[in-house]
């Protein structure tokens, strides 16, 4: 279904009954990120779907502000409004978990637990930041100038996702077809937008955040588990779990155990079997 939040266009699919987990992919990714999860989380939970503007089905808008993280983590607490759920278990991966931690930190009072997969607070200074934002910059533009088939073939090669290589061949071109699926204005603006250079540094403000939260990480994606590690130090009351043998994308690499993790959190409000 789509909803109009600020004069923009949001395409949500909702899954199932029970307490409301909001789920949030990453970049290239779309509501069918969580499709092989649904059914079996859909029996405990009502679970809440979005398309990230510049995805899927939700509006790709020309002008970058539309992209800025904490106008999208407004967006959804209007949503959240709208449905008459007054809080919610927020789950998000890699920009999505940014998006995630964005909201938590802007609207703490709409978040029961917080589940971050390979996730950042951000760049710790504006040096890095304008670095980043120069990156992202020169990928937009290519995306523009080459279109979505060239960059997702460029993309999918990068070495943070070396490992959806050992997949079977259906799953990578499920991947693939989800990846397609995008327009090159939408993918271009939300890395100006949305990119980890364009966002607020978080790391001074995790210290605050009072709720459960659940950091997942994969053995083999050693840049996130050391975010996620320093992380965890600095969350009250942070869980960190490390995924053996798997990369960045621990929801595709690892189903089951993901699954199973993410409803665990969430039906015992924050606690893990062993706690």
């Amino acid at each position: 279904m789509k909803f109009v939040i600020h004069g923009q266009t949001y395409y949500v699919e909702m899954y199932g009954s029970g307490q409301p987990l909001l789920l949030l992919h990453g970049f290239t990714g779309s509501c069918r990120t969580w499709h092989p999860f649904v059914e079996a989380w859909g029996e405990h939970m009502q679970c809440i779907a979005i398309d990230i503007v510049g995805h899927g089905r939700t509006d790709a808008p020309s002008s970058v502000e539309r992209y800025h993280i904490e106008t999208v983590a407004k967006h959804i607490a209007t949503l959240l409004e709208q449905l008459e759920i007054k809080k919610a278990h927020v789950l998000g991966y890699s920009m999505g978990g940014r998006l995630a931690l964005t909201f938590a930190v802007r609207y703490p009072h709409l978040v029961q637990t917080l589940i971050l997969e390979s996730s950042s607070p951000g760049l710790k200074t504006e040096k890095e930041r304008i670095k980043r934002r120069e990156e992202d910059e020169r990928l937009a533009q290519f995306i523009e100038k080459h279109g979505v088939a060239s960059f997702v073939e460029r993309w999918e090669n990068i070495p943070l996702f070396s490992s959806l290589q050992r997949l079977p061949l259906d799953v990578q071109q499920q991947l693939r077809e989800e990846r397609l699926q995008h327009q090159a204005i939408g993918l271009a603006n939300s890395l100006r937008g949305m990119g980890t250079g364009a966002q607020p540094s978080w790391w001074d403000t995790l210290h605050q955040l009072t709720m459960p939260t659940l950091l997942i990480c994969g053995e083999n994606d050693e840049k996130f588990c050391r975010i996620a590690s320093e992380m965890v130090q600095l969350l009250p009351n942070g869980t960190l779990i490390t995924v053996p043998h798997v990369g960045h994308v621990v929801h595709i690499e690892q189903r089951e155990r993901f699954c199973t993790l993410v409803q665990q959190f969430v039906l015992r409000g924050g606690l893990l079997y062993g706690d």
